[in-house]
């Protein structure tokens, strides 16, 4: 906890036990929902002194996102998701049949990796992806 606590100073945020829990129940799980990292909190129980209200979830994730702690996704037809790695301009793909999320790095190392036909007098900084389709699992039962 102490790393997720300079982490928090280091993007100038207090470290409250709240924003703790919300980093601690996001490492190895890429793409939560907020109802996810809820229940990871919830169980974590008396582990920890996190509590917190549905809408103080809400906040914690907003301000984590704020800083570029943690980024949101919101692939179409999916409640909003959450995972700690940022800054590096990744992709997704996911699946039409369960809704799994898996990262895909971008093809030219750099954001934006893709550039619009036209601007329209933007200046471009970043690409955000999400290709669709029928993960393996779903291929091999469908085809089952």
């Amino acid at each position: 906890m102490e790393e997720l606590a300079e982490l928090l100073k280091g993007k100038g945020l207090r470290s409250t036990s709240q924003r703790r829990a919300v980093l601690a129940a996001l490492q190895g799980f890429p793409h939560s929902t907020a109802a996810e990292i809820e229940a990871r909190i919830s169980a974590a129980g008396k582990e920890s002194s996190a509590s917190m209200s549905r809408q103080g979830l809400y906040n914690v994730l907003d301000d984590l996102t704020g800083v570029h702690l943690i980024r949101c996704i919101e692939p179409a037809g999916s409640p909003a998701r959450y995972e700690l790695r940022v800054g590096d301009n990744h992709h997704h793909v996911a699946c039409r049949n369960c809704g799994a999320i898996e990262d895909v790095d971008c093809t030219v190392g750099a954001a934006p990796c893709l550039d619009p036909v036209e601007n329209k007098g933007f200046l471009i900084d970043e690409a955000e992806i999400t290709w669709w389709g029928l993960c393996a699992q779903c291929q091999k039962d469908s085809a089952g």
